[in-house]
């Protein structure tokens, strides 16, 4: 296959390039690497990245017939979106402002979503249960779910934005992973937390063809 894909499970932004290769219908290589074994430090993975993370890429059909290797999720996207451009669906749309539209949303999420998910994972799931503080764990929920919530308004008709494109694929695993505090605290209530408009954006996400094959492993 042309593509290998270089995958950890759990990491929402190799998961957003899986939905991305599946979204274009595009073949690939899926290489999972674990993260508890040590593979993202082995000599071999840092050769490919070398700030030892996933997602990375590789495209046997580089520049002289080199192979293309390419990290950093957001990247990845536009490249596969302007790489292959005829397969399957489309990431990004056509005309110039409305593909402005959509990077600005994959940032938003990267720069203000992500932060937000991960101090609430960093309070309740990487926290031992013994050392949890109250105050702070309620301090990042509300912070979590203030920041969902401001997403209702980029709603328009069933997806961002418009049509399904990498906006969504960016945003969903990130919902998805705030979501798995719930596993370890029962009475977190975060789903319920979360405008209706939210859910039911993330219920037609889940109803895709492709997203049961793209679900982390360990989560189910």
């Amino acid at each position: 296959m042309a593509i290998t894909f270089y995958y950890g499970a759990g990491s929402p932004f190799a998961w957003r390039v899986w939905l991305a290769l599946e979204h274009k219908l595009l073949d690939y290589d899926l290489r999972v690497l674990s993260f508890s074994q040590g593979d993202l430090k082995k000599p071999e993975f840092a050769a490919l990245n070398p700030r030892r993370k996933v997602p990375v890429l590789v495209d046997a059909h580089g520049p002289g017939q080199v192979p293309f290797v390419l990290y950093e999720s957001a990247a990845i996207l536009e490249y596969l979106e302007e790489a292959y451009p005829a397969s399957g669906m489309p990431l990004f749309p056509g005309d110039v402002r409305g593909r402005a539209q959509i990077r600005r949303m994959v940032c938003e999420a990267d720069n203000y979503v992500a932060p937000a998910v991960n101090r609430l994972l960093s309070r309740v799931l990487f926290t031992p249960e013994a050392q949890w503080n109250e105050d702070k764990i309620a301090a990042a929920r509300k912070d979590c779910v203030d920041e969902l919530s401001t997403w209702t308004s980029q709603i328009r008709g069933d997806y961002l934005a418009g049509p399904l494109s990498a906006a969504d694929l960016t945003f969903y695993p990130m919902v998805a992973l705030a979501l798995r505090c719930e596993k370890k605290r029962f009475d977190f209530a975060l789903r319920a937390a979360l405008p209706k408009a939210i859910a039911g954006w993330m219920r037609r996400i889940e109803g895709l063809p492709y997203f049961s094959k793209t679900w982390p492993a360990h989560w189910k």
